[in-house]
């Protein structure tokens, strides 16, 4: 018999179901892996309780968007330096990034989870495109095992740039692959980890790392092989590389993807701030959604993603991280806020702009629906139980409880969140990871990230504390 936990008399339970209920002094039943019920005095039985008075209680986040193997150049380089270029940085970074290997992501991917499970965070989509002689092809391997360990709903984006730099690209030589080795790996990925099943907590997305880095046929290649398995894919796009598509196909990059076919509504893209209005029916027509990262975007001044019209026009959304490297952290709950303080900005030159709830809902539903799994992102009976908790009885939320369903985007909750659980299984509560040796682990990770990056990177040189 699958175990039944009832999480009982809630302060508050904000749903984010089609009705847009918030609950108060209610209870949540959970068997197993899914919600059975929601609402007041459901009858415990034989099931564990948790008590959550003084709480209130959110459907798991979902990050559409992130770079795990990207955790180790945290509190390093700085994208927000005058007059400095995406590009530029990117040469900069990648001088990194080239020495990046198995245990490296590993660790970085067991950090980035942890962060983001203290902040709400039940599933998160990874877009794994480090792959160098140091990395070999177990990327993706490494992040499947620190999902494990770390009991995470975990999607994979497998990525890949196979544009040589001396045809135009932007990537180092060693961090090319070819597009059949590209494949190949797709392949033997989707039959070891790829769960098409709802609650699944592994899948697999194809997700070639943007059309200036790789060559027509990985893209035409992706979308065959995709298809064919029935899984999705993904890609930047819309960040700053527009000018480098016009010159070398002489139109911009959602205009490219129309003509070689990578449209469609099992495709979603990240950034997307360059987007014109002129292009959002090409998007909305092909319901091609975008996930959001406001992280990079502030850190490297640049536009910010126009949401009210692209929502206006029919265009999905949802919010990512993005890497560690344009964030300097994995902390969904901090994206939230920053993505709707983002928005405020320019309300008044728009017309307005999401309300903070709208903003949650993007984190929730909206990402849950980007990539195809419905069963995520609310609280109600038949979905997954995925949710976190914050404790509202702390002295700085007074005068602020009046309400659950703004307070994320709008108040802020700065510190972890009281609990998290994934697949009905708690795997946070009380500032302590479930089944996971904290301390250890960030000795270990520490001892790569000195062995393989500090030690060896010229980036890392102006603090090492014993210079040779």
């Amino acid at each position: 018999m699958s175990e039944r936990i009832l999480i009982r008399n809630a302060d508050a339970v904000v749903t984010c179901d089609p009705a847009d209920r918030v609950l108060y002094n209610s209870d949540i039943l959970i068997c197993g892996n899914r919600i059975e019920a929601v609402g007041s005095n459901l009858a415990a039985g034989d099931a564990q309780i948790i008590d959550a008075a003084g709480k209130y209680v959110y459907p798991g986040l979902v990050n559409t968007h992130h770079h795990f193997f990207q955790a180790f150049v945290r509190n390093l380089m700085t994208i927000d330096r005058p007059g400095l270029t995406l590009m530029q940085w990117l040469d900069d970074i990648y001088k990194v990034f080239v020495r990046i290997d198995g245990d490296v992501i590993f660790y970085a991917s067991a950090a980035c989870m942890a962060d983001l499970i203290k902040h709400g965070c039940t599933c998160s989509v990874d877009h794994q495109y480090c792959y160098t002689p140091a990395t070999g092809k177990q990327g993706v391997d490494r992040q499947m095992e620190a999902a494990r360990l770390m009991g995470f709903r975990f999607v994979a984006a497998r990525g890949t740039n196979t544009l040589p730099r001396w045809k135009g690209s932007t990537i180092p030589d060693e961090m090319c692959e070819t597009t059949a080795e590209y494949l190949d790996d797709c392949q033997r990925l989707l039959a070891l980890y790829h769960d098409p099943e709802p609650f699944s907590m592994r899948q697999i997305v194809l997700a070639p790392c943007q059309p200036i880095n790789c060559t027509e046929d990985t893209f035409l290649e992706t979308i065959r092989l995709a298809r064919s398995a029935g899984v999705h894919m993904h890609t930047h796009l819309c960040e700053g590389e527009n000018s480098s598509m016009v010159r070398r196909f002489g139109v911009r990059s959602l205009e490219w993807c129309r003509r070689i076919g990578f449209v469609g509504s099992d495709i979603w893209l990240a950034h997307g701030r360059e987007t014109l209005p002129e292009e959002y029916a090409l998007l909305a027509e092909n319901h091609m959604g975008i996930s959001h990262c406001p992280a990079p975007t502030m850190l490297g001044g640049s536009e910010i993603l126009d949401i009210p019209g692209m929502r206006k026009a029919g265009i999905p959304i949802s919010l990512g991280v993005d890497g560690c490297a344009t964030n300097d952290g994995s902390n969904m709950l901090d994206t939230l806020r920053l993505a709707y303080l983002m928005q405020t900005f320019l309300s008044k030159k728009r017309g307005g702009c999401p309300s903070p709830y709208e903003m949650l809902k993007l984190a929730t539903v909206g990402g849950a629906g980007m990539i195809g799994r419905p069963e995520l992102g609310q609280l109600a009976a038949g979905k997954a139980a995925d949710l976190f908790m914050i404790d509202a009885r702390r002295l700085e939320y007074a005068g602020a409880l009046h309400d659950p369903a703004s307070m994320l985007a709008k108040l802020g909750v700065t510190g972890p969140v009281w609990l998290t659980m994934i697949n009905g299984r708690v795997v946070y509560r009380d500032d302590h990871l479930t089944g996971v040796d904290e301390a250890k682990l960030l000795q270990e990770g520490e001892q790569v990230c000195t062995r393989v990056l500090r030690d060896t990177c010229e980036a890392f040189a102006p603090y090492r504390r014993n210079p040779q």
